[in-house]
């Protein structure tokens, strides 16, 4: 037994044959039959189909029926529990297809969700730094009084310069 571990058996060649099914184009088919089981134009059909049975095996030339109304129309009920035999198997693969749809979904959701909080979070301390640093800008308020201080004791000193420059003329 040489056979290394990293390297893959060969196939085994069993008595059935194995096929490769490409799932999704199977999982399409089946959801758009499940979904055409669940339309009134399917019971319609379905309704014409039987009465139009019935009516041929019960009224139909006698030499050319092919299901005997004596026999309790046996082949319909075959052929209705063949449909609902397969009906059954595709509706539950499409329900299978659309709950991993969901759950798909729902995670994408919920890291949306997470996004949009962090986002959000994120957001909230951004205002809360603006407004402290609002807090510490100067207002349009405090800049006038104190232009207005620098105004006065700009011209405070002007009256003093003019007032010494008076007295150095007089003296």
């Amino acid at each position: 037994m040489a056979d290394r571990l990293d390297t893959p058996l060969a196939q085994r060649r069993g008595l059935v044959p194995r096929f490769r099914v490409d799932q999704d184009a199977v999982g399409k088919a089946t959801e758009a039959i499940a979904r055409f089981l669940g339309t009134p134009r399917f019971l319609i059909y379905l309704t014409v189909f039987c009465l139009l049975w019935l009516a041929w095996n019960s009224w139909g030339p006698e030499g050319l029926r092919f299901d005997s109304a004596a026999n309790g129309f046996t082949a319909l009920t075959l052929m209705l529990s063949l449909q609902a035999s397969y009906a059954a198997p595709l509706i539950l693969l499409a329900q299978n297809r659309q709950d991993d749809r969901d759950r798909v979904t729902a995670e994408q959701d919920r890291q949306r969700g997470e996004r949009n909080l962090a986002d959000t979070e994120y957001l909230a301390r951004e205002m809360a730094a603006l407004r402290i640093a609002l807090n510490e800008v100067a207002t349009r308020d405090f800049v006038r009084s104190e232009i207005r201080n620098l105004l006065e004791e700009l011209d405070e000193k002007g009256r003093e310069r003019d007032r010494s420059g008076e007295q150095d003329q007089s003296g």
